[in-house]
């Protein structure tokens, strides 16, 4: 059967506008992470894809190394544009990045040249796609000058190949100095995708989300729960991290559930209650809080944790008494994510 988008679709999501451009995005993005690679199926990946797209989420966020294993992610993706998403791709917003191991040499990860252009590249033809609407420089490399990494981001813009182009996990001084070599190069510089979230406070501490405001460059913060730390089902465990990320120590090391940081967890759980909210959704709300923030980023293993992650539209709003008491529960539980500078 082929798929027909709900004519409801842009009923109830809200958009944001990315910094001090014309491009809107959902305040709720989707990223295929570590959940839409190799042991994902067809049908349940278009399950959530097309559910997320139903309620109004037109941003798919991706990268060239997502999977596992690496590449994975953007093949499945590709898969569904071609089968379902085709007729709506004017419609999406989608993303992917470069900068961690991609391939074996030197040649395959960082910010050269050689390497960003070749990774583009290849995630177009992944994707079966002319071109991404974001392309993003995933990480800052101290090794390669910042003209390089930035002058690759801009041939793709000028190339057609990506409509805007990005950074992620760019500390302050880098942020400035990446805006600066784009708006020479006559590229603007669209968006910052960090880390963010109640318990990683790196970019407000760093001042890189100050930056942002600054240089009027949109803000899409990852791990917004804390890869499920702020979902509250680690504590919910007591200490049974079978089958969870934390139990591969791939994304998530068992040593960041430290009992003072689910200790924070149970009080903010306390904080989502009073609201009638679930953590994931207090935690959400939580992020897009900033003026600064166009959209929280978030990553499923199922629908049921998607339908749960969007029910945060039903309450926006924080009151400065929440806040504060926010402020007050997370104190002594925050987790140093900053990134390499």
């Amino acid at each position: 059967m082929t798929y027909r988008a709900s004519d409801a679709r842009y009923g109830d999501m809200q958009y944001r506008y990315t910094g001090k451009s014309g491009l809107k995005l959902p305040v709720i993005s989707l990223g295929l992470w570590q959940n839409f690679g190799g042991t994902r199926d067809y049908p349940s990946a278009f399950e959530m894809l097309s559910y997320a797209f139903d309620k109004g989420v037109t941003h798919f966020d991706l990268a060239n190394n997502y999977g596992p294993p690496p590449g994975a992610a953007e093949e499945l993706f590709g898969d569904v544009m071609a089968r379902d998403f085709r007729p709506y791709r004017d419609e999406m917003i989608i993303s992917s990045k470069a900068g961690w191991d991609m391939w074996p040499g030197p040649y395959g990860n960082k910010g050269s040249r050689k390497y960003v252009l070749a990774s583009a590249d290849q995630s177009l033809k992944r994707m079966g796609l002319d071109y991404v609407d974001i392309f993003y420089s995933h990480r800052f490399d101290p090794e390669t000058p910042l003209e390089e990494t930035m002058g690759a981001l801009a041939q793709l813009h000028r190339q057609g190949k990506a409509l805007y182009v990005g950074i992620s996990q760019y500390p302050e001084k880098q942020t400035r100095e990446a805006h600066r070599i784009l708006k020479e190069m006559g590229v603007p510089c669209l968006i910052h995708q960090p880390s963010y979230s109640i318990l990683n406070r790196w970019i407000e501490d760093d001042k890189t989300i100050d930056a942002c405001h600054d240089l009027g460059i949109g803000i899409i913060a990852f791990s917004p729960l804390q890869q499920g730390i702020l979902s509250g089902k680690y504590n919910a465990l007591k200490g049974d991290l079978s089958g969870t990320r934390a139990s591969e120590n791939y994304s998530l090391s068992a040593n960041r559930l430290e009992p003072r940081v689910l200790e924070a967890v149970e009080k903010l759980g306390e904080i989502a209650k009073a609201r009638k909210q679930t953590m994931v959704q207090l935690s959400l709300a939580w992020v897009l809080r900033r003026k600064e923030m166009t959209s929280a980023l978030i990553g499923i293993r199922t629908l049921e944790q998607l339908k749960d992650c969007l029910g945060v539209l039903d309450n926006l709003e924080l009151s400065a008494e929440e806040i504060a008491a926010i402020e007050v529960a997370s104190k002594g539980g925050l987790i140093d994510s900053r990134p390499l500078r």
